[in-house]
């Protein structure tokens, strides 16, 4: 229906195969993560993961096109838009409270298994003023790279926006790096206990999510970069500048507490 004859301010989405394919990638994607923990190999959970990425595009592609039409996106649909990315992030806030809350239950009543002590006995941590301090600082400057690009996309600074940008997506893309540098190097596997599971299992997802954060900014790069953002219309960038900022302070609570106060220093 066009906008012109809409008796109300909100946006009626068009028909979209996108969740129905999504969910059947998930299924896939799940199928093939049992099988391989099953030393039943990769393949399965490959076509599943690689049917995620086909769907993200699509999606990604349509909501693009729904928000060039500016009568589309009234303050109303603004409104929906920035409450659903909120709840959003508050639901990623309690996923990682999961993990938080595994971690200090471990640690605050040490059991048998890790010998009554924290971290448990035969555990060497990670030292955190190493490469956990350098990916903090690298994160913390970030922050301030992906607010420049805010307050120059309100200042219409096209150049500084996209430098900007620019600047968060390759501190992300070191952060990775760095990350996956460590790992290698890291004294204790992921089965050894409740230690590296839990130190594993909060650090790896915190990884993952910087990996879609840089993709999230990757396309907002893209889209400054051909003028869809302006002063007044740029929810698609906000909602990436507040996901990455939720990225930021997540990582400074696993710094703090799995990190340096996980240690024992």
């Amino acid at each position: 229906m066009p906008a012109s004859k809409k008796n109300h301010p909100f946006h009626i989405v068009n028909p979209s195969p996108w969740p129905f394919v999504g969910s059947i990638g998930g299924l896939i994607a799940a199928i093939g993560l049992v099988l391989l923990m099953h030393n039943h190999g990769y393949y399965v959970l490959l076509i599943g993961l690689a049917l995620l990425v086909f769907t993200m595009a699509g999606w990604w592609r349509d909501v693009i096109r729904e928000s060039e039409d500016k009568e589309t996106y009234t303050p109303s649909v603004k409104f929906g838009l920035r409450t659903g990315m909120a709840l959003f992030i508050t639901s990623e806030v309690m996923f990682f409270v999961a993990f938080f809350w595994a971690f200090f239950n471990a640690s605050l009543f040490p059991t048998e298994p890790t010998g009554g002590v924290w971290p448990p006995k035969g555990i060497h941590p990670l030292n955190p003023f190493d490469y956990p301090y350098f990916n903090t600082l690298i994160l913390l400057l970030s922050g301030t790279t992906i607010t420049w690009a805010h307050h120059a996309l309100l200042a219409n600074h096209k150049k500084d926006v996209l430098k900007g940008i620019g600047f968060t997506i390759l501190l992300g893309l070191i952060f990775t790096s760095i990350q996956a540098f460590e790992y290698a190097h890291a004294t204790f596997a992921f089965k050894g206990g409740i230690y590296p599971s839990t130190f594993y299992m909060a650090t790896g997802f915190h990884g993952v999510h910087v990996i879609v954060g840089t993709l999230f900014l990757l396309v907002c790069w893209f889209r400054a970069h051909l003028d869809q953002f302006t002063p007044e219309s740029h929810v698609g960038f906000e909602a990436a500048a507040w996901y990455w900022h939720f990225v930021d302070v997540v990582w400074l609570f696993l710094f703090v507490s799995i990190y340096w106060w996980g240690s024992g220093l």
